[in-house]
């Protein structure tokens, strides 16, 4: 009960927040309404693909999230967590293809197109229980925790710090990348796993299975900020603030320094895992290419031009940076990468703390400027 409390009062403290989570409850009820309500004649119709697309926003914006608990908070910058994202999604994934049975192009019910494909004989025991949500559910955060608490307790334990860190954990993702290409890993290799029919029964195609996921994705992004910012104004992130600023300083004062650090890097692999399992079934695809090291190098664009260190800023740079890539990728897909390197730099150089930095910034020089 007292967690409740500190809950909404955390909230009721939090403006921008309040105004984050009305708008995810605004949009989460206007945009199945003008979908499934409103007739395609319509100027305010919005589409399924549309919904779909707002919803692989949603997802983004809580893998970003995930990503600013360490990074702004914890002061580790990681270049790798891409990989949790991708190991939520395919542990989706996994699911969603087992859901397929005998409807498959080869008519196996129990193995999936690929693997009839190239000749597999049963199914590997690393898919046994994936027919099963709940198991799967279960895997969507225990298999990303489980590789963060390994990689995280040998890391921090050997103090890697700053920039080796950083190179490790992108080490981390193109070695999955690399291992997730072969064919005998079982997972698809280069064409991933696709061609998924349905979703707990219902048809993932349909305009009201996509309405839901994207309403679940809005849910999930007010769970996972408001859990991040119960976890920032907690005693426990109060000494992750302060490792971050001071790491040697706190650790000669008591306190354990490579605990904090893990289990930090342990939830938000989690919820990084989360973000990439509500992706798949929006996308209808997961290949290696989501372990690609520029992913997680975007990843970080995201965050540094919203605002790290904010939660709601690693939102904002989500939203913005990913509507800006669908825009230009169609306009003028020849330049994006270099628009996208571009703002990285302008950012970096003359906004060190992002757009909502700036923001708060012109918002406090106003104020001055009325209260004289």
């Amino acid at each position: 009960m007292s967690f409740t409390h500190e809950l909404i009062k955390l909230v009721q403290q939090d403006r921008v927040g309040k105004y984050l989570l009305s708008s995810l409850l605004a949009v989460s009820i206007m945009v199945p309404v003008l979908n499934l309500l409103v007739p395609e004649s319509s100027s305010l119709h919005v589409s399924t693909y549309v919904v779909t697309l707002l919803g692989k926003y949603l997802c983004y914006a809580l893998l970003a999230i995930a990503l600013d608990l360490v990074w702004g908070y914890g002061g580790i910058l990681s270049l790798g967590h891409g990989v949790f994202f991708a190991l939520g999604g395919y542990a989706m994934g996994m699911y969603l293809m087992r859901q397929v049975g005998d409807r498959g192009v080869y008519g196996n019910p129990e193995l999936p197109d690929f693997m009839v494909f190239l000749d597999w004989q049963e199914l590997p025991w690393y898919w046994l229980g994936f027919d099963q949500f709940w198991f799967s559910a279960l895997m969507i955060i225990l298999v990303p925790g489980l590789l963060a608490f390994i990689f995280g307790w040998l890391a921090f334990r050997s103090r890697v710090t700053g920039v080796y860190l950083s190179i490790i954990t992108q080490a981390l993702t193109f070695a999955f990348m690399l291992a997730f290409f072969r064919n005998e890993m079982g997972f698809g290799g280069n064409n991933g796993l696709t061609d998924f029919k349905d979703i707990l029964g219902f048809d993932i195609q349909h305009g009201g299975t996509r309405n839901v996921l994207f309403v679940v994705s809005a849910l999930a992004l007010a769970v996972g900020y408001l859990l991040c910012r119960y976890i920032v104004n907690s005693k426990f992130g109060r000494v992750v603030v302060a490792i971050r600023d001071a790491e040697d300083r706190t650790r000669f004062i008591g306190y354990k320094v490579e605990s904090y650090k893990l289990w930090l890097f342990v939830i938000s692999a989690m919820m990084a895992g989360i973000a990439g399992a509500l992706y798949v079934p929006q996308v209808g695809i997961i290949n290696p290419g989501e372990f690609s090291p520029l992913n997680s190098i975007e990843l970080v664009v995201w965050v540094a031009v919203g605002g790290r260190g904010t939660l709601y800023g690693a939102i904002v740079g989500a939203l913005l940076v990913n509507f800006a890539k669908t825009f230009f990728t169609g306009a003028l897909p020849e330049v994006w990468l270099f628009a996208l390197g571009g703002l990285f730099v302008v950012v970096t150089l003359f906004l060190p703390q992002g757009l909502v930095g700036l923001y708060q910034q012109t918002r406090e020089k106003y104020l001055a400027r009325r209260a004289v």
